[in-house]
């Protein structure tokens, strides 16, 4: 029997076209979120969740400035400031940035390339539950018998995060859940990364050479294997800190010979791709989104695809540029000073790119092209605001101060999270089938936009002027009072362009316009199908004849150049099948063992932090038995005779 299973790119080759009937599988009501295998419905529940996350750390955000909104502030205390500071960043980061653009990987890569699933399924979902284990594990760190959430800064630099319990630095076992919490995300997002490489390499349609993919699919590629590179070097910073933390090892003891610096060399060797592991995936989306309201095909593909590579592999080579006020010494200073301008380079010119792409184009405002136009605009101030710290003696002064925290919220803020906004307004109606409200969605940009620059705009002159990070009180007097209120207000206006945007989505989930199959008149594959996509993606796998293959099959040009749509009905007849024609279609069938196995992360975690055998026993069984049960469970049902 012909299966599409966890094996699927060696089961249904790339080159085969296929004309099957979807064979229904049980995959409906409320247990099936947590048993599915179907890459959309993981990827909604990443990104459902990473938004639950957002609005979490955006509560965190709101009241570290309520605390820095005047001088002396008494909202927070010193020790709950540092919680919260910690859980922000590690929050924005690790439980919002990257799931995020995991979700939308998992939910658009099969379909923008023609597949009908991931080359994994139930690994995929393995990766969503590791990811909420690890999230809730780190962030039930905050109840009371815990002791208190980590608090040593998203970073965790040592030796505040690495001294034993006890010796008055870090007390509590805050440092244990922030270290073992973020091993059991890598494993989510190593099974992610894994996933897509093989899924793009392996699984894409006839004809769908690799400069014919979207745009989208090149950069969570390169995201995905910078993923899988980077986070084994955090990995192992994480598990040393664990270790001088819990077995009395000195990775990071100087008094007898550790280096704290090694451990900065560690996590920013992870954390500066891992910038990239953020951005790229935004700067994805926004090269589908500027040509589709542009009407004109995205300008100088190639070099955007080739700058995505070099930012990946450049991206390697500027970690240090975090640790120039730690007595490098000149020569290694001025090395990573050069690279670092060096990298702004294929930035600039995707830029260039975008802006080319707009040019001389039919352009519609709609909100997903206001949010597109609002990231090139914020991500290039970001850009140069980064490149100032690529001078040594600049850096220096701006190390420790809200300068860089300006500068990594309009790169990661206004790049990022706008990326994404506007990719959630143009692909909701694929998603769901309904169109998210048009002028909601235009005050919700106008809003966030408004309240990003009131909010971190203002940290670029606190910074020049002084004010340091991390610091949960300044004084009265310092001339750092009307920013820091200027920033806070703008904080809470952020907080209701944030509510409009759930609003929205809340309300056009049932009572939005119907969208039909393409209601943007979109370049790539996923237009080409029923919104929402059958279970099934496509019922005849597409053969791939050009770059932006389905806006070809609907548009030509006449004598003189002009496009000419072609005559109703055309590109659908070129398109995928019948549906109710030919054979079954076998899908990969739910399983609850995913669930089952990622349970065994948390039990072992809590051993670990508490030093429990029993509970270490107890995860071990579950971990053994989630393990060889998913191994003996067949990969699809058996067809009812």
């Amino acid at each position: 029997m012909t299966t599409v299973s966890d094996a699927i790119s060696h089961v249904e080759q790339p080159h085969q076209r296929v004309d099957l009937l979807h064979r229904p599988t049980k995959s409906t009501g409320f247990w099936s979120w947590f048993t599915t295998v179907d890459h959309k419905k993981i990827g909604i529940l990443y990104v459902v969740t990473a938004f639950v996350f957002l609005l979490v750390g955006g509560i965190e955000a709101l009241l570290i400035r309520l605390q820095l909104a005047g001088p002396n502030g008494k909202v927070l205390t010193a020790a709950m400031y540092n919680q919260l500071f910690t859980m922000h960043g590690t929050t924005m980061v690790f439980l919002m940035g990257m799931p995020l653009a995991v979700g939308f990987g998992n939910y658009l890569l099969p379909l923008m390339i023609g597949a009908r699933d991931v080359a994994f399924p139930r690994l995929n979902m393995f990766g969503y539950w590791a990811f909420l284990m690890g999230g809730l594990f780190v962030y039930s760190s905050f109840l009371p018998w815990n002791g208190g959430a980590p608090n040593a800064g998203w970073f965790g630099y040592t030796p505040l995060s690495s001294a034993p319990i006890g010796n008055g630095f870090l007390p509590g076992h805050g440092a244990d859940f922030w270290a073992v919490g973020l091993v059991m995300l890598g494993i989510g997002s190593t099974t992610s990364a894994i996933n897509f490489i093989v899924t793009v390499l392996n699984m894409r349609a006839p004809g769908m050479t690799f400069l014919r993919m979207p745009v989208f699919v090149w950069m969570m590629l390169v995201t995905a294997f910078l993923t899988l590179f980077a986070l084994p070097v955090v990995t192992a910073a994480l598990i040393m800190v664990y270790m001088d933390r819990n077995w009395g090892s000195n990775f990071f003891n100087s008094a007898i010979g550790g280096d704290p610096l090694l451990y900065q060399h560690l996590f920013w060797i992870f954390g500066h791709p891992e910038v990239y592991i953020l951005i790229l995936p935004g700067m994805g989306i926004i090269s589908e989104i500027l040509p589709v309201f542009s009407r004109k095909p995205l300008f100088g593909y190639t070099v955007v695809i080739f700058s995505g590579i070099a930012i990946g592999f450049m991206g390697w080579g500027v970690w240090a540029h975090h640790m120039f006020a730690t007595g490098l010494g000149p020569i290694a200073v001025s090395a990573f000073g050069l690279s670092t301008m060096l990298i702004a380079v294929p930035t600039g010119v995707k830029i260039f790119n975008w802006l080319g792409t707009v040019w001389g184009g039919a352009i519609r405002l709609n909100t997903p092209m206001l949010f597109a136009l609002g990231f090139i605009a914020m991500f290039t101030i970001g850009g140069l605001s980064g490149v100032l710290h690529s001078v040594v003696p600049a850096d220096t002064q701006q190390t420790d101060t809200y300068f860089v925290v300006a500068h990594f919220h309009y790169v990661l803020f206004g790049g990022t999270v706008f990326a994404f906004f506007g990719g959630l307004f143009y692909w909701f109606p694929k998603v769901y089938g309904r169109m998210m409200n048009d002028r909601l969605g235009k005050w919700t940009f106008w809003v966030l936009l408004v309240g990003f620059n009131l909010t971190f705009f203002p940290m670029h002159i606190l910074g020049l002027e002084g004010q340091p990070r991390r610091t949960y009180r300044y004084g009265s007097g310092l001339g750092w009072d009307t920013y820091n209120r200027i920033a806070s207000l703008g904080a809470f206006v952020i907080a209701i362009g944030v509510l409009l945007l759930l609003v929205n989505m809340v309300v056009s989930r049932k009572h939005g316009q119907p969208a039909g199959a393409d209601p943007w008149d979109g370049r790539t594959l996923e237009w080409s199908i029923p919104s929402p996509p059958p279970e099934f993606n496509f019922a005849e796998v597409p053969e791939v004849e050009a770059r932006d293959d389905w806006w070809h099959r609907k548009y030509t040009e006449d004598d003189r150049g002009l496009l000419v749509r072609l005559p109703s009905g055309a590109a659908e007849a070129v398109g995928h099948g019948d549906a109710e024609a030919g054979h079954h279609i076998h899908l990969p069938s739910p399983s609850y063992y995913p669930l089952v196995l990622s349970i065994g992360l948390p039990i072992l975690g809590y051993a670990a932090v508490y030093h429990t055998l029993w509970l270490g026993i107890i995860g071990a069984i579950v971990l053994t038995f989630g393990a060889y049960a998913w191994a003996i469970e067949p990969p699809t049902a058996e067809e009812p005779a």
